[in-house]
Protein backbone atom coordinates (compact mmCIF):
# COMPACT_ATOMS: atom_id res chain seq x y z
CA UNK A 1 0.00 0.00 0.00
CA UNK A 2 1.20 3.47 -0.81
CA UNK A 3 1.43 5.50 2.38
CA UNK A 4 -1.24 8.15 2.85
CA UNK A 5 -1.71 10.98 5.36
CA UNK A 6 -5.18 11.00 6.93
CA UNK A 7 -6.02 13.44 9.75
CA UNK A 8 -8.45 12.40 12.49
CA UNK A 9 -10.77 15.21 11.39
CA UNK A 10 -10.87 18.01 8.83
CA UNK A 11 -13.54 20.71 8.43
CA UNK A 12 -15.45 20.58 5.15
CA UNK A 13 -15.32 24.20 4.01
CA UNK A 14 -14.89 25.91 0.67
CA UNK A 15 -16.04 28.68 -1.62
CA UNK A 16 -19.55 28.86 -0.10
CA UNK A 17 -18.17 29.66 3.34
CA UNK A 18 -15.64 32.13 1.89
CA UNK A 19 -18.40 34.01 0.08
CA UNK A 20 -20.62 34.00 3.17
CA UNK A 21 -18.06 36.02 5.13
CA UNK A 22 -18.31 38.96 2.76
CA UNK A 23 -21.72 40.14 3.95
CA UNK A 24 -20.81 40.77 7.61
CA UNK A 25 -17.38 42.10 6.65
CA UNK A 26 -18.72 44.67 4.20
CA UNK A 27 -21.80 45.53 6.26
CA UNK A 28 -19.62 46.41 9.22
CA UNK A 29 -21.75 44.26 11.53
CA UNK A 30 -19.32 41.61 12.69
CA UNK A 31 -20.34 41.07 16.32
CA UNK A 32 -23.60 39.33 17.24
CA UNK A 33 -26.22 40.51 14.78
CA UNK A 34 -28.45 39.45 11.88
CA UNK A 35 -26.31 36.52 10.72
CA UNK A 36 -26.28 35.04 14.21
CA UNK A 37 -30.05 35.45 14.31
CA UNK A 38 -30.41 33.68 10.95
CA UNK A 39 -28.20 30.84 12.17
CA UNK A 40 -30.24 30.53 15.37
CA UNK A 41 -33.52 30.39 13.45
CA UNK A 42 -32.20 27.68 11.13
CA UNK A 43 -30.81 25.67 14.04
CA UNK A 44 -34.07 25.83 15.99
CA UNK A 45 -36.05 24.67 12.97
CA UNK A 46 -33.60 21.87 12.25
CA UNK A 47 -33.77 20.56 15.83
CA UNK A 48 -37.52 21.10 16.34
CA UNK A 49 -37.22 23.53 19.26
CA UNK A 50 -38.78 26.93 19.90
CA UNK A 51 -35.55 28.71 20.78
CA UNK A 52 -31.88 28.51 19.79
CA UNK A 53 -29.30 30.96 21.16
CA UNK A 54 -25.77 31.09 19.81
CA UNK A 55 -22.82 31.46 22.18
CA UNK A 56 -19.04 31.46 22.05
CA UNK A 57 -18.61 27.69 22.56
CA UNK A 58 -20.28 24.63 24.09
CA UNK A 59 -18.55 25.09 27.43
CA UNK A 60 -20.11 28.52 27.86
CA UNK A 61 -23.42 27.01 26.74
CA UNK A 62 -23.20 24.42 29.53
CA UNK A 63 -22.32 27.10 32.06
CA UNK A 64 -25.24 29.32 31.04
CA UNK A 65 -27.64 26.37 31.05
CA UNK A 66 -26.76 25.55 34.66
CA UNK A 67 -26.94 29.20 35.74
CA UNK A 68 -30.33 29.64 34.05
CA UNK A 69 -31.63 26.55 35.86
CA UNK A 70 -30.56 27.99 39.20
CA UNK A 71 -27.69 25.62 39.96
CA UNK A 72 -25.77 27.13 42.85
CA UNK A 73 -23.07 26.44 45.43
CA UNK A 74 -23.45 23.08 47.11
CA UNK A 75 -25.88 21.64 44.55
CA UNK A 76 -24.99 18.30 43.00
CA UNK A 77 -25.12 17.67 39.25
CA UNK A 78 -24.75 14.17 37.81
CA UNK A 79 -22.29 13.85 34.90
CA UNK A 80 -20.87 10.83 33.07
CA UNK A 81 -17.40 9.81 34.16
CA UNK A 82 -16.33 9.45 30.51
CA UNK A 83 -16.69 12.76 28.68
CA UNK A 84 -14.67 15.82 27.76
CA UNK A 85 -13.59 17.72 30.87
CA UNK A 86 -15.78 20.74 30.11
CA UNK A 87 -18.91 18.82 31.14
CA UNK A 88 -17.66 18.66 34.72
CA UNK A 89 -15.89 22.04 34.57
CA UNK A 90 -19.18 23.82 33.86
CA UNK A 91 -20.57 22.43 37.12
CA UNK A 92 -17.52 23.70 38.98
CA UNK A 93 -18.03 27.18 37.49
CA UNK A 94 -21.29 27.31 39.49
CA UNK A 95 -19.50 26.22 42.69
CA UNK A 96 -21.66 23.13 42.47
CA UNK A 97 -20.47 19.52 42.80
CA UNK A 98 -20.10 17.21 39.79
CA UNK A 99 -21.12 13.70 40.80
CA UNK A 100 -19.75 11.12 38.40
CA UNK A 101 -21.82 8.26 37.03
CA UNK A 102 -20.38 5.30 35.15
CA UNK A 103 -21.11 4.66 31.48
CA UNK A 104 -22.61 1.88 29.38
CA UNK A 105 -19.51 0.17 27.92
CA UNK A 106 -21.22 -0.40 24.56
CA UNK A 107 -22.63 3.08 23.84
CA UNK A 108 -20.04 5.02 25.91
CA UNK A 109 -22.98 7.11 27.21
CA UNK A 110 -24.12 7.51 30.81
CA UNK A 111 -25.64 4.26 32.15
CA UNK A 112 -29.23 4.94 33.29
CA UNK A 113 -29.07 1.96 35.66
CA UNK A 114 -26.23 3.66 37.58
CA UNK A 115 -28.05 6.96 38.10
CA UNK A 116 -30.45 6.17 40.95
CA UNK A 117 -27.71 5.25 43.44
CA UNK A 118 -26.07 8.66 42.90
CA UNK A 119 -29.12 10.81 43.68
CA UNK A 120 -29.23 12.62 47.04
CA UNK A 121 -31.35 15.45 48.41
CA UNK A 122 -28.71 17.82 46.98
CA UNK A 123 -29.00 16.52 43.41
CA UNK A 124 -30.61 19.15 41.20
CA UNK A 125 -29.68 18.29 37.62
CA UNK A 126 -28.08 15.76 35.29
CA UNK A 127 -26.00 16.32 32.16
CA UNK A 128 -26.34 13.33 29.82
CA UNK A 129 -23.72 13.56 27.08
CA UNK A 130 -24.58 12.48 23.52
CA UNK A 131 -21.08 11.15 23.04
CA UNK A 132 -19.59 10.90 19.55
CA UNK A 133 -23.00 11.81 18.06
CA UNK A 134 -25.09 9.05 19.69
CA UNK A 135 -27.86 10.39 21.92
CA UNK A 136 -28.05 9.26 25.52
CA UNK A 137 -31.25 7.45 26.50
CA UNK A 138 -33.00 10.51 27.92
CA UNK A 139 -36.34 8.67 28.21
CA UNK A 140 -34.83 6.17 30.63
CA UNK A 141 -33.08 8.97 32.53
CA UNK A 142 -36.31 10.92 32.91
CA UNK A 143 -38.14 7.82 34.14
CA UNK A 144 -35.47 7.12 36.77
CA UNK A 145 -34.98 10.75 37.82
CA UNK A 146 -38.21 12.64 36.99
CA UNK A 147 -37.43 15.56 39.31
CA UNK A 148 -34.00 16.41 37.92
CA UNK A 149 -33.39 19.17 35.40
CA UNK A 150 -31.83 17.76 32.23
CA UNK A 151 -29.08 19.61 30.37
CA UNK A 152 -28.11 17.78 27.19
CA UNK A 153 -24.43 17.98 26.36
CA UNK A 154 -24.92 17.60 22.63
CA UNK A 155 -21.49 18.94 21.72
CA UNK A 156 -21.07 16.10 19.21
CA UNK A 157 -24.71 15.63 18.28
CA UNK A 158 -25.94 18.30 15.83
CA UNK A 159 -28.52 16.56 13.65
CA UNK A 160 -28.74 13.45 15.83
CA UNK A 161 -32.02 12.10 17.22
CA UNK A 162 -33.48 9.57 19.67
CA UNK A 163 -36.91 7.95 19.25
CA UNK A 164 -37.82 10.48 16.57
CA UNK A 165 -36.90 13.50 18.71
CA UNK A 166 -33.97 15.75 17.85
CA UNK A 167 -30.98 16.18 20.11
CA UNK A 168 -31.47 19.45 21.95
CA UNK A 169 -35.21 18.88 22.34
CA UNK A 170 -34.96 15.95 24.76
CA UNK A 171 -34.17 17.83 27.98
CA UNK A 172 -34.77 21.24 29.52
CA UNK A 173 -31.81 22.82 27.69
CA UNK A 174 -29.53 21.48 24.97
CA UNK A 175 -25.92 22.54 24.36
CA UNK A 176 -23.99 22.13 21.09
CA UNK A 177 -20.46 22.74 19.82
CA UNK A 178 -19.16 24.03 16.48
CA UNK A 179 -15.51 23.23 17.13
CA UNK A 180 -13.62 22.11 13.97
CA UNK A 181 -13.85 18.42 14.98
CA UNK A 182 -17.66 18.59 14.88
CA UNK A 183 -19.78 17.80 11.81
CA UNK A 184 -20.48 21.50 11.23
CA UNK A 185 -18.12 24.20 12.43
CA UNK A 186 -17.81 27.93 12.92
CA UNK A 187 -14.23 27.66 14.21
CA UNK A 188 -15.30 28.01 17.79
CA UNK A 189 -18.93 28.49 18.74
CA UNK A 190 -21.86 26.90 20.52
CA UNK A 191 -25.64 26.83 20.69
CA UNK A 192 -28.28 26.58 23.40
CA UNK A 193 -31.71 25.12 22.65
CA UNK A 194 -34.89 25.10 24.72
CA UNK A 195 -38.65 24.96 24.39
CA UNK A 196 -39.12 27.19 27.44
CA UNK A 197 -39.89 30.87 26.77
CA UNK A 198 -38.82 31.73 30.31
CA UNK A 199 -35.46 29.98 30.03
CA UNK A 200 -34.82 31.47 26.58
CA UNK A 201 -35.39 34.98 27.91
CA UNK A 202 -33.02 34.38 30.79
CA UNK A 203 -30.36 32.80 28.58
CA UNK A 204 -30.60 35.74 26.18
CA UNK A 205 -29.75 38.13 29.00
CA UNK A 206 -27.09 35.93 30.57
CA UNK A 207 -25.05 35.60 27.35
CA UNK A 208 -25.03 39.40 26.88
CA UNK A 209 -23.74 40.80 30.19
CA UNK A 210 -27.25 40.58 31.71
CA UNK A 211 -28.61 43.27 29.35
CA UNK A 212 -32.38 43.52 29.05
CA UNK A 213 -32.15 43.70 25.23
CA UNK A 214 -29.55 42.51 22.72
CA UNK A 215 -27.07 44.83 21.02
CA UNK A 216 -28.82 44.28 17.69
CA UNK A 217 -32.19 45.28 19.17
CA UNK A 218 -30.68 48.38 20.75
CA UNK A 219 -28.80 49.56 17.65
CA UNK A 220 -31.79 48.99 15.38
CA UNK A 221 -34.19 50.73 17.75
CA UNK A 222 -35.30 54.35 17.59
CA UNK A 223 -32.94 55.42 20.38
CA UNK A 224 -29.71 53.40 20.08
CA UNK A 225 -27.95 55.80 22.43
CA UNK A 226 -30.06 54.63 25.39
CA UNK A 227 -28.29 51.85 27.26
CA UNK A 228 -30.33 48.83 28.39
CA UNK A 229 -31.10 47.83 31.96
CA UNK A 230 -28.91 45.23 33.67
CA UNK A 231 -31.01 43.38 36.21
CA UNK A 232 -28.79 40.34 36.67
CA UNK A 233 -25.09 39.49 36.51
CA UNK A 234 -24.39 38.12 33.05
CA UNK A 235 -21.45 37.12 30.88
CA UNK A 236 -20.03 38.03 27.50
CA UNK A 237 -20.62 34.69 25.79
CA UNK A 238 -21.84 36.00 22.42
CA UNK A 239 -21.12 34.63 18.95
CA UNK A 240 -19.88 36.92 16.17
CA UNK A 241 -21.73 37.49 12.90
CA UNK A 242 -18.67 36.15 11.07
CA UNK A 243 -19.24 32.84 12.82
CA UNK A 244 -22.98 33.10 12.28
CA UNK A 245 -22.45 33.52 8.53
CA UNK A 246 -20.30 30.38 8.46
CA UNK A 247 -22.89 28.56 10.57
CA UNK A 248 -25.70 29.32 8.13
CA UNK A 249 -23.77 27.74 5.26
CA UNK A 250 -22.49 24.80 7.28
CA UNK A 251 -25.90 24.00 8.75
CA UNK A 252 -27.42 23.89 5.26
CA UNK A 253 -25.01 20.99 4.57
CA UNK A 254 -25.53 19.10 7.85
CA UNK A 255 -27.83 16.37 6.53
CA UNK A 256 -25.52 15.72 3.59
CA UNK A 257 -22.54 15.54 5.95
CA UNK A 258 -24.32 13.08 8.28
CA UNK A 259 -25.54 10.93 5.41
CA UNK A 260 -22.00 10.64 4.04
CA UNK A 261 -20.57 9.85 7.46
CA UNK A 262 -23.27 7.23 8.07
CA UNK A 263 -22.48 5.51 4.77
CA UNK A 264 -18.78 5.38 5.57
CA UNK A 265 -19.42 4.27 9.16
CA UNK A 266 -21.40 1.35 7.74
CA UNK A 267 -18.50 0.64 5.38
CA UNK A 268 -16.12 0.55 8.34
CA UNK A 269 -18.55 -1.75 10.20
CA UNK A 270 -18.73 -4.16 7.27
CA UNK A 271 -14.97 -4.34 6.80
CA UNK A 272 -13.85 -4.31 10.45
CA UNK A 273 -16.50 -6.45 12.15
CA UNK A 274 -14.50 -9.67 11.74
CA UNK A 275 -11.40 -8.38 13.51
CA UNK A 276 -11.88 -10.25 16.80
CA UNK A 277 -10.01 -7.79 18.99
CA UNK A 278 -11.90 -4.68 17.80
CA UNK A 279 -15.44 -3.81 18.92
CA UNK A 280 -17.25 -1.64 16.40
CA UNK A 281 -19.93 0.93 17.35
CA UNK A 282 -23.34 -0.52 18.16
CA UNK A 283 -26.77 1.08 18.56
CA UNK A 284 -30.42 0.29 17.85
CA UNK A 285 -32.70 1.55 15.09
CA UNK A 286 -34.46 4.17 17.26
CA UNK A 287 -31.27 6.23 17.24
CA UNK A 288 -30.15 8.58 14.48
CA UNK A 289 -26.38 8.76 14.92
CA UNK A 290 -24.66 12.08 14.23
CA UNK A 291 -21.25 10.39 13.66
CA UNK A 292 -19.02 13.11 15.02
CA UNK A 293 -16.51 10.31 15.55
CA UNK A 294 -16.14 6.62 14.78
CA UNK A 295 -14.85 5.02 17.97
CA UNK A 296 -13.58 1.47 18.33
CA UNK A 297 -12.82 -0.50 21.50
CA UNK A 298 -9.55 -2.44 21.55
CA UNK A 299 -9.77 -5.71 23.46
CA UNK A 300 -6.19 -5.92 24.73
CA UNK A 301 -6.73 -9.40 26.19
CA UNK A 302 -6.71 -10.83 22.65
CA UNK A 303 -5.25 -8.04 20.51
CA UNK A 304 -1.76 -8.43 19.02
CA UNK A 305 -0.80 -4.94 20.27
CA UNK A 306 -1.85 -2.67 23.10
CA UNK A 307 -4.11 0.29 22.31
CA UNK A 308 -1.40 2.93 22.67
CA UNK A 309 1.06 0.88 20.61
CA UNK A 310 -1.64 0.46 17.98
CA UNK A 311 -2.16 4.23 17.81
CA UNK A 312 1.58 4.73 17.44
CA UNK A 313 1.74 2.12 14.69
CA UNK A 314 -1.13 3.78 12.81
CA UNK A 315 0.46 7.21 13.24
CA UNK A 316 3.65 5.89 11.60
CA UNK A 317 1.49 4.80 8.68
CA UNK A 318 0.03 8.32 8.37
CA UNK A 319 -3.30 7.51 10.07
CA UNK A 320 -4.23 9.85 12.90
CA UNK A 321 -6.12 8.39 15.86
CA UNK A 322 -7.19 9.56 19.30
CA UNK A 323 -8.59 7.98 22.45
CA UNK A 324 -12.39 8.36 22.34
CA UNK A 325 -12.12 10.99 25.07
CA UNK A 326 -11.00 10.81 28.70
CA UNK A 327 -12.32 9.57 32.02
CA UNK A 328 -12.72 12.82 33.94
CA UNK A 329 -12.35 11.13 37.33
CA UNK A 330 -8.81 10.11 36.29
CA UNK A 331 -7.69 13.66 35.42
CA UNK A 332 -5.38 15.33 37.92
CA UNK A 333 -7.70 17.95 39.38
CA UNK A 334 -10.76 15.73 39.74
CA UNK A 335 -8.79 12.71 40.91
CA UNK A 336 -7.11 14.73 43.66
CA UNK A 337 -9.97 17.08 44.58
CA UNK A 338 -12.56 14.32 44.99
CA UNK A 339 -10.12 11.57 46.07
CA UNK A 340 -11.14 9.29 43.21
CA UNK A 341 -9.51 6.09 41.97
CA UNK A 342 -9.44 4.81 38.36
CA UNK A 343 -11.49 1.71 39.17
CA UNK A 344 -14.23 3.69 40.94
CA UNK A 345 -15.90 3.80 37.52
CA UNK A 346 -14.84 0.64 35.67
CA UNK A 347 -16.75 1.40 32.46
CA UNK A 348 -15.19 4.85 32.16
CA UNK A 349 -11.77 3.45 33.11
CA UNK A 350 -11.97 0.81 30.34
CA UNK A 351 -13.13 3.39 27.79
CA UNK A 352 -10.27 5.68 28.82
CA UNK A 353 -7.71 2.93 28.36
CA UNK A 354 -9.04 1.04 25.33
CA UNK A 355 -11.21 3.30 23.13
CA UNK A 356 -9.77 4.53 19.83
CA UNK A 357 -11.22 6.99 17.34
CA UNK A 358 -10.19 6.51 13.72
CA UNK A 359 -10.62 9.05 10.88
CA UNK A 360 -14.18 9.78 9.74
CA UNK A 361 -14.90 13.12 8.12
CA UNK A 362 -16.33 14.68 4.99
CA UNK A 363 -13.00 15.36 3.33
CA UNK A 364 -12.11 11.68 3.10
CA UNK A 365 -12.45 9.60 -0.07
CA UNK A 366 -12.84 5.84 -0.57
CA UNK A 367 -9.08 5.36 -0.95
CA UNK A 368 -8.59 6.89 2.52
CA UNK A 369 -11.10 4.54 4.14
CA UNK A 370 -9.66 1.53 2.33
CA UNK A 371 -6.18 2.50 3.50
CA UNK A 372 -7.31 2.68 7.15
CA UNK A 373 -9.13 -0.66 6.81
CA UNK A 374 -6.27 -2.45 5.07
CA UNK A 375 -3.80 -1.18 7.65
CA UNK A 376 -5.94 -2.47 10.53
CA UNK A 377 -6.49 -5.82 8.77
CA UNK A 378 -2.72 -6.19 8.29
CA UNK A 379 -2.01 -6.08 12.02
CA UNK A 380 -1.39 -9.61 13.25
Amino acid sequence: MEKRSIPISLPSMGQDEWEALKEPIFSGWITQGPKVKEFETMFAQKHNVKHALAVSNCTTALHLALVALGIKEGDEVLVPAFTWVSTANAVMYCNAIPVFVDIDPVTFNIDPDKIKEKITNKTKAIIPVHLFGLCANVDAIREIAPNLKIVEDGACAAGAAFSGKSAGSLGDIGCFSFHPRKSVTTGEGGMLTTNSDELAEKLEMLRNHGASISEEQRHRGPKPYILPEFDLVGYNYRMTDLQGALGVVQLSKLEKFIQERNEWAEYYNEKLRDIPWLRIPSYTSNYKHGWQSYVLFVNESISPVKRNDLMELLQLQGISTRPGTHAVHMLGFYKNHFKLKPQDFPGAFAANEYSMSIPLHNKMVKADYDYVIETLLSIK
